[in-house]
Formats: structure tokens, sequence, C-alpha cells
């Protein structure tokens, strides 16, 4: 065998085994009640500007919740998000954002989700359904869901991150302003959650 031969071999095993890392399944998270951790977690959204002419972003920076890691029939997550912490990095959105129009986070002040069932494969990844309370307003959600991993933590505490997917009518939950001319009725939205066990 050549040098080029094995050169070409090791390559493709290094290839191979990068392929099997790249596609491994995350460890299950160690069963218990966990914490959000507002540091390391975000709910975004992502909506249709003008009738969908172009597509931004936003998030919320004050995030808090509670999980229950177990079997995903026994699990459950529980997530409360404060609505003036709207951020789009535009002070003059965020205040329309938070006005009567869109989240009137003066009635409002919160928005939450509370899950009634998790499903996760043996790849950790699956669905979340829950009640999902916006604008005052409760309707059914389900949302994708993936597991991303746990471990331990700087000071040895345990980990776990997960994030859930997913697209809503915000007419559904009454807020009509503009739809469409203004903003497109569906928001896609992505909720990053990393907890730690209590």
């Amino acid at each position: 065998m050549n040098i080029r031969s094995t050169v070409s071999i090791a390559i493709a095993a290094a290839g191979l085994a990068l392929s099997a890392v790249s596609f491994a399944a995350p460890a299950p998270a160690p069963a218990g009640n966990y914490k959000v951790d507002p540091a390391h977690s975000g709910a975004f959204f992502e909506i249709g500007h003008m009738g969908g002419i172009s597509r931004f972003m936003g998030r919320f920076n004050d995030i808090a919740g509670d999980l229950v890691v177990d079997a995903p029939e026994k699990s459950k997550i529980n997530v409360t998000i404060k609505t003036d912490s709207v951020d789009t990095n535009h002070e003059g959105l965020n205040k329309h954002l938070k006005s009567p129009d869109f989240f009137n986070a003066v009635q409002f002040p919160t928005l939450s989700f509370v899950s009634t069932g998790v499903k996760l494969d043996g790849n950790g990844e699956g669905t979340v359904a829950g009640n999902l309370t916006l604008h005052g307003v409760t309707k059914p959600v389900t949302l994708k869901l993936k597991h991303i991993g746990s471990g331990k933590g700087m000071k040895g505490e345990q980990r776990v991150g997960y994030v859930a997917t997913g697209t809503i009518k915000r007419t559904d939950f009454g807020m009509t302003y503009g739809v469409p001319g203004a903003a497109t009725d569906e928001v896609d939205l992505r909720i990053g959650i990393e907890a730690i066990k209590q």
C-alpha cells in the first residue's frame, strides 16, 4: 500500500468518524426538576413586514420557567415571558410592539406556555403540545421539540438544553392590527431553553 492510498483511507475514516459524531443522538438528560437559566435561554420570533416583502426578527429578554425531565409521558415544560421585554434592536418598533396594537404589555404583562404532552424519539426529536397564552387568549399549540444536549456546568451543576420551533397565527390570539399590510398573520417561533437541575 502506497502513501497516497494510506492517506486516502485515513481521510475517509476521519470523515466517517465525523459523520457519526454529527448524527449521534444526545445522551438522555438525567431525570429531575430543572429551572430555566435566563442567561442562556431566549424566545425569538420572525414575521413578514409590509405584507411579506421582507422578514424581521425580535426576541424577548425576560424568560423564566421550570422543566420536569423524565420519560416523555411524564416530562413537562412551563415557560413564562414578560412581554415588556420585547426587543427588536429598534426603540421605536419596540414601543409600538408593546402598545395595544400588538402585545399590549400593560394589560397583558406576560405570555406563557404550559405543556400538556411531550413526545421524543431515540434521537431526541419530537413534539411538545401545550397551551399558549398570548394577548389574554389561550390556545392549544404543538411545537417541534429537539433535545440539544446535557452535561455539567462550570460549577458542576447538571444542565440540559432544548429547542422548540413552530408557527402560529397572531389573529388567533386577537392581535389583528395591520394584517397583512403592516405585518403578516403567520409568526415563526423559536424558543431555546437551557435549564439547571434543582
